[in-house]
């Protein structure tokens, strides 16, 4: 009688899942595609900041959707992540690609559409550190990149251009322990610096994976009250965008 309901509770969340991925992939065949904006970095890096300056009538802003990896169906993914992620670490970034696909998939009447980080960060960074910190099992990071891959390969979720908001660890450490989220209070500085290997590999060495889009880097070292002279070398790129639209 369990293994009937686990089997019928299984059929159904694959059914669901495919009939909403269906629905994505008829969407994303008749909308019109923005130009569309990857704004990268570690954990503190300012990435909320340069959103914010950037809320205008014709940009799309898609913050990352912290609240809900917060709050699903009353369980905190991310807390029970950064507490055991070798326990969740499979459960949370499944669910990272889910809501992250949400973001690139939902269309767009703005001309350009700005999101705070992306599928492909998900994958190279986080999903990659739990990989070779030896926090995630093998099997489960081979299903984790099986489903990457697949998504990659069926949606058109690239972007036009990769902002990358370059940091120092020890500087995105002090900003984290001032913002205070609770989540994050046992993150150690050593990960972040994992972290800000992995974002330095992928976006400017590109030693191991694939850049969606061109990388223009900006220095995210200055106080965030200070940002605003790095984040109008971008307005020619926006500028430029609106024009073509």
């Amino acid at each position: 009688m369990i293994l009937n309901w686990i089997f019928l509770h299984n059929f159904n969340m694959i059914r669901s899942t495919a009939h909403w991925l269906n629905k994505r992939v008829m969407a994303g065949a008749v909308s019109v595609k923005p130009f569309t904006v990857f704004v990268e970095g570690n954990i503190g890096s300012g990435k909320t900041t340069f959103l914010n300056h950037f809320a205008r009538p014709d940009v799309d802003l898609l913050s990352e959707p912290v609240d809900m990896w917060r709050n699903v169906e009353g369980h905190n993914l991310l807390g029970l992540m950064y507490e055991n992620p070798s326990r969740w670490g499979l459960t949370f970034q499944t669910y990272v690609q889910l809501t992250m696909l949400d973001l690139h998939t939902r269309t767009s009447t703005h001309p350009v559409k700005m999101m705070e980080r992306s599928i492909y960060s998900a994958r190279y960074c986080f999903v990659e550190n739990l990989a070779r910190e030896e926090l995630m099992p093998a099997a489960d990071y081979v299903v984790l990149d099986e489903w990457f891959k697949w998504i990659t390969s069926h949606f058109h979720i690239g972007g036009d251009l990769i902002v990358y908001l370059r940091t120092c660890p020890e500087v995105v450490f002090e900003r984290m322990k001032a913002r205070a989220r609770e989540e994050e209070s046992c993150v150690p500085l050593e990960y972040l610096r994992k972290l800000h290997k992995l974002h330095e590999d992928w976006l400017l060495n590109q030693t191991k994976f694939c850049c969606p889009a061109p990388v223009m880097v900006l220095d995210a070292n200055r106080d965030l009250s200070e940002m605003e002279e790095e984040f109008r070398k971008c307005e020619p790129i926006f500028s430029a965008a609106l024009q073509k639209t």
